[in-house]
């Protein structure tokens, strides 16, 4: 494909994305109207009595905010077997959290519907190449440091499911829907095994250094978090780092706040001067991703239904104001305003960053990075 086809190509995969942000209100009841229908098919959704047609305001009149404890009991039926009481089609998979966010993982199930939102994990991808015309990216691969997308089975009913972790899930939906080339191939990081030990690491360290090692990387992709490890893998194993073997034009990176502030020095340091695109996604959806060089992330205002409460109360995503800080309640096509635990920091609309759980500290913890990074809040 020469270059105007590519740019032709992504300019229509990201098309439904630009619509949405120059108009999010729209947007968001064209999701809303959407996934109404899709509740009114399950049990848990008849119970509200909330039909296509109805407002947010009735919307959030009928549907509770709830946390992943609140939905565990239903979550916890449908892993039995009884997939109707949450879902309105069959679950294909689960999704497991890497245990961050308190002592037990958390699963999500996965339906057909909701993996296909999942390719906008691309999107950051895809925005990039377009924006920098830098399709000399797809000349070469996608270094792969995800974790597993296979780690074990769930017996639900007659049936067995498996599940994984979101991160490799991700990947390995993406590889098979777009032209990124992630190398090593998720299924020979799911043959090694789900183990979280050093040991586990460096066999997928291995793996990957190996299978890239006379390879064109281009492309970083994964958990902030893992790309530093494995840079510091490199150096402790193979004395050099990721910028002593390949060219890597771009990061896109998740998981931790501050990825583009206080993580950027170790990454660049590691991996040269590459470009840093962040993504938010979490185990329950992939929900935004950096646009341009402004060092904060862009909503998916078309594919999930976002609110955020605040101190004036609970308001849509989108009429936050510049620094303006609430916890984010997202919508999926399984779960209706879930509370996901994150803080959310308004830059400027439609630029928003994720500083952390809901603490206390969160919020000072976040001023108190940006001060000593000299970042200071800004773009």
């Amino acid at each position: 494909m020469d270059d105007a086809s590519l740019s032709e190509r992504l300019s229509m995969m990201l098309q439904p994305w630009e619509a949405a942000l120059a108009d999010p209100a729209a947007a968001q009841n064209m999701v809303l109207q959407t996934y109404l229908a899709a509740y009114a098919q399950t049990r848990d959704g008849a119970q509200h009595h909330c039909p296509p047609g109805s407002t947010v305001d009735t919307f959030r009149e009928r549907f509770p905010v709830r946390t992943y404890d609140d939905m565990k009991p239903l979550i916890q039926q449908v892993m039995e077997g009884d997939e109707n009481v949450l879902l309105h089609e069959p679950v294909i998979g689960w999704a497991i959290t890497r245990g961050t966010t308190g002592d037990e993982p958390k699963f999500i199930p996965m339906t057909a519907g909701d993996l296909k939102l999942r390719v906008s994990a691309a999107r950051a991808v895809m925005q990039f190449i377009k924006q920098q015309e830098r399709y000399d990216i797809l000349q070469g691969v996608n270094l792969n440091l995800n974790f597993p997308s296979t780690v074990g089975t769930l017996q639900a009913g007659e049936r067995e499911i498996e599940y994984g972790y979101s991160s490799g899930i991700y990947t390995r939906y993406v590889a098979e829907k777009t032209p990124i080339r992630s190398i090593p191939t998720q299924a020979q990081i799911d043959a090694i095994g789900g183990g979280t030990t050093r040991k586990d690491w460096d066999a997928r360290f291995h793996l990957a250094s190996e299978a890239c090692k006379d390879r064109n990387v281009t492309l970083v992709g994964g958990v902030a978090p893992t790309a530093l490890r494995f840079g510091q893998y490199l150096k402790r194993e193979e004395h050099c780092y990721p910028k002593d073997r390949w060219n890597v034009i771009l990061m896109t990176l998740g998981s931790v706040p501050g990825i583009n502030t206080r993580h950027q020095p170790a990454l660049r340091a590691m991996y040269g001067n590459v470009y840093i695109r962040e993504i938010y996604g979490t185990t329950e959806g992939m929900f935004g991703q950096q646009y341009d060089e402004k060092r904060a992330w862009v909503p998916n205002y078309d594919l999930f239904f976002f609110e955020v409460r605040t101190r004036r109360g609970i308001i849509m995503l989108h009429e936050m104001q510049p620094g303006e800080i609430g916890s984010l309640i997202v919508s999926t096509p399984i779960l209706p305003r879930y509370d996901i635990g994150d803080r959310i920091l308004c830059v400027s609309p439609p630029y928003y960053r994720c500083i952390g759980r809901q603490q206390w500290w969160t919020t000072l913890n976040y001023f108190w990075n940006e001060l000593r990074s000299l970042n200071l809040g800004r773009l």
